[in-house]
This record gives structure tokens, C-alpha cells and sequence, in this order.
């Protein structure tokens, strides 16, 4: 059975999300998830504009103003649905784990 897109966010996709719930254009995107992440998530270029593309078609995101080649982009509804979504797979995958470890005493 496919899976439906988006259905789990990867890091970058997680993190992009994220930062968009204020306005930010593509380089401020980027500087936002290395400082957020320590350096730990990072996100070129070439991914970035791909995910935002797709972001956009999916109506995940909106754009917000156009400065020549500059594009700024906020989240709309969509994903802060699907952001909230990947919170609760993430927070269930904890709670298994944790289940798993109290019930067996390793993981």
C-alpha cells in the first residue's frame, strides 16, 4: 500500500515546518534550523527550495511576499496539521519505547 506524502516528516521537513510559524524567507529558513538544531539538522539549498516547492503545491505552506528573487513563506493550516501530526507519532513512538523498557527492563 502506498504511503500517502508527508504522512511521516523527516528532520528537514519537520524543522521547516517549524520555523514557519513566523514569515521567513529560504536563507532565514536555513540559519534558523542550524541555530535552533546546535548545527545538528542542516538543510542546503537544493533540498530546501525542493521542500518548499512541494510544501506549496501540497498546501502546506503559503507565500507571503515576492522581493525579486526573494520569497518568503508562512505555514498555513495544512501543516500545522501535519506538524502536529508528526509531534503525536513522535511522542507515541516514545511512550511505546518507554512501555517497552519498564516491561522488560531494556529496550
Amino acid at each position: 500500500m502506498a504511503r500517502e506524502k508527508f504522512q511521516t516528516l523527516t528532520e528537514q521537513m519537520f524543522y521547516i515546518l517549524l520555523c514557519l510559524g513566523q514569515e521567513r524567507c529560504g536563507a532565514d529558513v536555513m540559519a534558523w534550523i542550524s541555530e535552533t538544531t546546535g548545527g545538528r539538522v542542516a538543510v542546503g539549498p537544493g533540498t530546501l527550495y525542493n521542500l518548499l516547492e512541494q510544501f506549496l503545491q501540497a498546501g502546506y505552506i503559503r507565500e507571503t511576499k515576492v522581493e525579486g528573487r526573494k520569497r518568503s513563506y508562512v505555514i498555513a493550516p495544512a501543516g500545522q496539521a501535519a506538524l502536529e501530526a508528526e509531534v503525536q507519532r513522535l511522542r507515541t513512538l516514545t511512550a511505546d519505547y518507554e512501555t517497552c523498557l519498564n516491561e522488560e527492563g531494556q529496550p
